[in-house]
Order: structure tokens, then sequence, then C-alpha cells
């Protein structure tokens, strides 16, 4: 499950620094900087409503952070 979710978030880290390779390379020049931004939005539409599925159907559960106490 943990493993799933961390591919996930590093698939939308690589597609946005793709973005940012592309717009730098094309200055603007061509609609490939819009493509990477456009499946970095897919890729984390998908991984919100995957951990939205996943806490519904109790494959995890919210722990929060624990406060420290003293």
């Amino acid at each position: 499950m943990k493993v799933l979710i961390v591919i996930l978030f590093l698939a939308i880290v690589a597609s946005l620094a793709s973005a940012l390779l592309f717009l730098l390379q094309d200055q603007g020049r061509s609609s490939r900087t819009a493509w990477a931004l456009t499946w970095r939005v897919g890729l984390s539409i998908a991984l919100f409503l995957f951990l939205l599925l996943a806490h519904w159907l109790g494959w995890i559960n919210p722990g929060g952070v624990p406060l420290a106490v003293g």
C-alpha cells in the first residue's frame, strides 16, 4: 500500500521536473510543458482518489501526529 503511494508521489514529482526541463529547453515554443503539467494534475487526482478509496475500504487509517506531552 505504502509503496504504491510513494510510487505515485514520485511520478508526480518526476512529471513536475520534466515540465521544468521542457520549459527551460523549449522556451515556450512547444506544448510539451503543458502535457507534462497535465500528467502531473492527472496523477495528483489519481493519488487523491486512491487515498479516499483506501480510507473508505479501511486499508489505511488516519493516525495523525502524536502530540508531545510533558
